[in-house]
């Protein structure tokens, strides 16, 4: 049974389409990534992972940007 690795969103390329496993942080940070969309088993696809510069995701047609420590604790497969 092979199981699916988790790594963290940040470390996901442009272009790149995952699916949200869990987020890796207090209740606060849960709470406004929620109201944002990202909940578990959501798609994200990345649109762009430039340095420096914001981290911009694509969710359920809606663009947003993260910073790249929010984008450290949202793992994803």
């Amino acid at each position: 049974m092979e199981q699916m690795q988790t790594r963290p969103l940040s470390t996901v390329r442009a272009g790149e389409t995952v699916r949200l496993a869990r987020v890796e942080a207090g209740r606060g940070l849960k709470s406004r990534l929620a109201s944002m969309g990202l909940v578990a088993n959501v798609k994200i696809t990345v649109v762009s992972s430039g340095h420096p510069g914001p981290f911009v995701i694509s969710v359920r047609n809606s663009k947003m940007m993260l910073g790249r420590g929010m984008a450290q604790k949202i793992m994803v497969v």
